[in-house]
């Protein structure tokens, strides 16, 4: 990790990341739910029988194409916060699908998101599980 800002020498990367990536993490549930009417109102209501797995998809497909596209989502750009690999490099395709990927699995367990976010509140480099399984770590990007 010698490629990333030191949080020690460099703390402005690090800076409120851990509360920013939560306004953020809020911001992209709030518009994935508004993706969600789309579909729903396109079945005429026949979706929301299916709104669990459209959900699902849509933000499994919405974080992968902008973490892929920008090394961010849509929240994290509007917070000013963005995703690095290992190297300091923005994320390409196969990270942002494995970042994703981890994202869903630590959702999908309340013990391991609880751990994740004890690891971002305890980490220098505010990194999660995820994060440090990855290598990966979110910056400030005006930093």
């Amino acid at each position: 990790m010698t490629h990333l800002p030191n949080p020690d020498s460099q703390p402005e990367f690090y800076q409120s990341v851990v509360t920013k990536r939560f306004v953020a993490w809020l911001f992209d549930i709030a518009f994935i739910s508004l993706l969600c009417i789309v579909p729903v109102f396109l079945t005429l209501g026949a979706g929301l029988f299916f709104l669990p797995l459209i959900y699902a998809v849509l933000s499994f497909v919405y974080r992968v194409v902008t973490i892929a596209n920008g090394s961010a989502t849509l929240g994290m750009r509007f917070m000013g916060i963005e995703l690095r690999d290992a190297f300091g490099s923005r994320l390409d395709m196969g990270k942002a699908l494995a970042h994703t990927a981890g994202y869903f699995v630590s959702m999908a367990f309340f013990v391991v998101q609880i751990i994740s976010v004890i690891m971002m509140l305890t980490n220098a480099r505010c990194q999660g599980l995820t994060d440090s399984f990855l290598g990966t770590v979110m910056i400030n990007q005006r930093a």
